[in-house]
């Protein structure tokens, strides 16, 4: 029996992955956005830290507004399909008890009008609450599994 290789993205990272592989990350008012094929079974997973980049230098991952075209364009370059592309997203909880800072919910914002405009349809989403979250995704399957601590586990 064989495990799966699971790849862990951390703040501000791109990671893809195919088949069995499973991509996880633990996000707090980050946004975890995948964006996957899943007739070929390859997704990308980036960790996303802030809304825009306003031309800041970093990692393509670090920001909305950089993260999805560089998904777009490793998905692409891997061999994924730009008409069987879907998304998923989690994370955005508000950490701080802030409201009017709620970094979380501007994410959030950000990363759904970004794949509005680059027409990848946002299959599911958990995001906001108070609380981090474990976050796993399977190319095989397309599910995204979410732990939230002390509670149940979701799947989307």
């Amino acid at each position: 029996m064989t495990t799966a290789e699971q790849l862990n993205v951390g703040l501000g990272q791109i990671q893809l992955a195919r088949n069995d592989e499973i991509l996880a990350s633990i996000l707090g008012s980050c946004i975890g956005v995948v964006i996957y094929d899943p007739q070929r079974k390859i997704a990308a997973f980036a960790h996303v830290v802030l809304p825009l980049s306003g031309g800041r230098p970093g990692s393509p991952g670090r920001f909305a507004d950089t993260a999805i075209p560089a998904m777009l364009q490793e998905l692409r370059n891997q061999g994924a399909n730009p008409q069987q592309l879907r998304a998923k997203i989690t994370g955005g909880a508000c950490m701080f008890g802030n409201n009017q800072m709620n970094i979380g919910d501007r994410n959030a914002e950000e990363v759904r009008r970004q794949l509005k405009e680059k027409k990848v349809p946002l299959i599911s989403e958990d995001v906001g609450g108070t609380k981090g979250r474990k976050v796993f995704f399977s190319p095989y399957t397309s599910q995204m599994e979410i732990v939230i601590n002390g509670v149940n586990s979701t799947i989307i």
